[in-house]
């Protein structure tokens, strides 16, 4: 579940920008500041000394946060598109009579209305999509890991212990068999209940796609990571 500091930090970036009347008085250095300001007093009261803040749209961000937090990390969870996008369309055909803040409450549309627009560039998918292939092909790429859905779900003590190796903290001994996650308010209010729910055992559960067939081939290429000669050899993926 996303947080609200990758929007706070576009909207800082977008108003100390030459469209405010006010810019003149900021250079780089105060709104580097600021910016690293804005975490500091969203996290005032937290005492960990690992931050762990989930987005989609960091990896869009890396260059920044580089800048901000040179000891900063992501880590970027992935799973082939047409996937994504049939988890998206079952729980919109499961939830029939609650219109989804997704596709802004709209009650009409189709299978394929739906799947486009999640996937265009500036959609739920798509623009995270984008993002994360710029991280990957970025100088940044060093800071990155990527989190295979596939391999989470077949083998989650292998990824854990690859987190914490990435992330240089001590193991974690995770209970696999019982991991619950429940903001049913939250869901409920945009109109797609589930759609955070986690519950019972970290496990694969193979199913047929709902997606008609000519969708899911459309993206079912997409998920460059899984062929070697596509990604650079730096870069990290479990």
């Amino acid at each position: 579940m996303s947080g609200p500091l990758a929007g706070l930090f576009g909207a800082l970036l977008g108003e100390m920008s030459a469209r405010n009347e006010f810019s003149v008085f900021l250079d780089d250095a105060k709104r580097g500041r600021i910016l690293r300001g804005l975490f500091d007093t969203y996290y005032a009261d937290c005492t960990a000394d690992v931050i762990v803040d989930t987005n989609r749209s960091w990896c869009g961000r890396m260059p920044a946060i580089a800048q901000l937090f040179p000891d900063a990390k992501v880590i970027a969870c992935v799973r082939e598109m047409p996937w994504v996008i049939d988890s998206i369309e079952r729980l919109v055909q499961r939830n029939v009579f609650s219109p989804s803040s997704i596709f802004n409450y709209s009650p009409g549309g189709t299978v394929y209305t739906r799947a486009n627009g999640i996937a265009a560039q500036d959609g739920m998918v798509g623009a995270p999509y984008d993002a994360l292939k710029q991280a990957c092909y970025g100088a940044q790429r060093d800071r990155l890991l990527l989190v295979q859905y596939e391999t989470l779900t077949t083998e989650p003590a292998k990824v854990m212990h690859a987190i914490y190796g990435f992330l240089g903290e001590p193991v974690f001994d995770h209970d696999f068999g019982r991991v619950d996650y429940d903001v049913t308010e939250f869901d409920d209010r945009a109109g797609t209940p589930g759609l955070h729910t986690v519950h019972g055992e970290v496990r694969a559960e193979p199913r047929e796609t709902v997606l008609p067939p000519d969708l899911f081939n459309r993206f079912v290429h997409d998920a460059f990571w899984r062929d070697p000669r596509n990604i650079p050899d730096d870069l990290r993926v479990v």
